[in-house]
């Protein structure tokens, strides 16, 4: 049974099996014995366990731990954001297109470039809410437009090849993208103007910046509207028709090319979105600024089930939270030193332990017809 952890019934285990039933075991035992030492540490960092895990485990406070959960779900959000694009290109034509990230990246450097040129004539203070409408119309715009330019130039030529060979054009066209970002705009970090005091304040009973809840409910409302796009337009009908059989779908008089380029350019706008949202929650971009977010970005559309747009916003959220909270929850009061600096490794790690406890993710692949077994 394909993403069930079930036993065999038929052929006999082989040494993979045994060996991958290991790692499973010792990836769960690591992370209960590494949450019991964490709970023990709160409870007591004088009792017998807690000093045998890491004597010098001071724990944590309840503002603290509360702080790392909203960080973890307003940078999940801006993953969950970036992995719709690669769950949607995924779902249609059963690749990933790895240069996603660079759409997310030229998304910022847009940003970037509009947002210090409205503040310069002095827009971005005196009427902020026009002025970062009119920056997220911008990167959103040239987002799509690379997107859709991309999948005309780059990918439709080789729509029929093996798919190894889009694979390959894509991990070209991100280095490509990379080397014009830094031919246009230079290779050093470029920063966006300083927000509004009340982007950087602390609101509601949960303390939570300002910036963070304008994050979060920018990504529910996108996911809102992407919900009703695929399930109740005539678009989102003949998106999940080419997606289920391509041929199937232009015998019924969908137009499959539009159709795809519909679905670039709506992964497009997303990747823009949360290209805005990553410059004003980090206010820093650069020409790699789409790689590793792009990368686990792929991870929370792996994590969720590829193809499942509910999937990678879950799974983006999970990354989020995994890779803040990770590290102090269950590094930390294992004694492992550095724990700062192995966010990306616990966002990875997690990726392996769904990947060996539910090969097909959380919510299970949305495969099309000939991608079935």
């Amino acid at each position: 049974m394909i993403g069930k952890w079930a036993p065999r019934t038929g052929a006999p285990r082989t040494g993979v099996d045994r060996f991958l039933t290991v790692l499973r075991v010792f990836a769960v035992g690591l992370v209960l014995v590494g949450l019991a030492a964490f709970v023990a540490q709160e409870i007591s960092t004088d009792n017998a366990f807690a000093r045998w895990a890491n004597p010098d485990a001071t724990g944590l406070t309840g503002a603290q731990f509360r702080g790392l959960v909203i960080s973890g779900i307003a940078q999940g959000a801006m993953y969950g954001l970036i992995a719709l694009g690669y769950s949607m290109v995924y779902g249609v034509l059963g690749f990933i297109n790895f240069a996603h990230g660079e759409v997310f990246m030229m998304g910022a450097m847009t940003g970037m470039i509009t947002s210090n040129k409205l503040a310069d004539a002095g827009l971005w203070e005196s009427n902020f809410i026009g002025a970062l409408a009119l920056v997220m119309f911008g990167s959103i715009l040239v987002s799509m437009f690379l997107a859709v330019v991309m999948e005309r130039l780059a990918y439709r030529p080789l729509r029929g090849a093996p798919r190894l060979i889009p694979l390959i054009t894509s991990i070209g066209v991100s280095f490509f993208i990379q080397n014009m970002s830094i031919v246009l705009f230079g290779p050093a970090s470029k920063a966006y103007p300083a927000v509004p005091d009340w982007l950087r304040d602390k609101h509601t009973f949960l303390e939570i910046e300002g910036a963070k809840i304008m994050v979060i409910v920018a990504a529910a409302v996108s996911m809102a509207a992407l919900w009703f796009l695929v399930e109740r337009t005539k678009v989102g009908k003949a998106m999940r028709a080419v997606a289920e059989d391509s041929e199937i779908a232009s015998l019924m008089g969908i137009d499959v090319n539009r159709t795809i380029v519909k679905v670039f350019a709506v992964g497009g706008a997303f990747a823009g979105m949360a290209g805005i949202l990553w410059g004003i929650l980090f206010r820093s971009v650069i020409h790699n600024t789409g790689f590793l977010p792009g990368i686990k970005a792929f991870s929370s559309a792996v994590v969720g089930g590829i193809g499942n747009l509910g999937g990678a916003m879950v799974g983006g959220l999970f990354i989020g939270i995994a890779e803040s909270v990770g590290p102090l929850l269950v590094l930390e009061p294992l004694g492992v030193s550095g724990v700062s600096q192995l966010r990306d490794a616990v966002a990875f790690a997690m990726l392996i332990g769904v990947l060996l406890l539910r090969p097909s993710g959380i919510f299970g692949e949305k495969l099309r017809a000939e991608d079935r077994t």
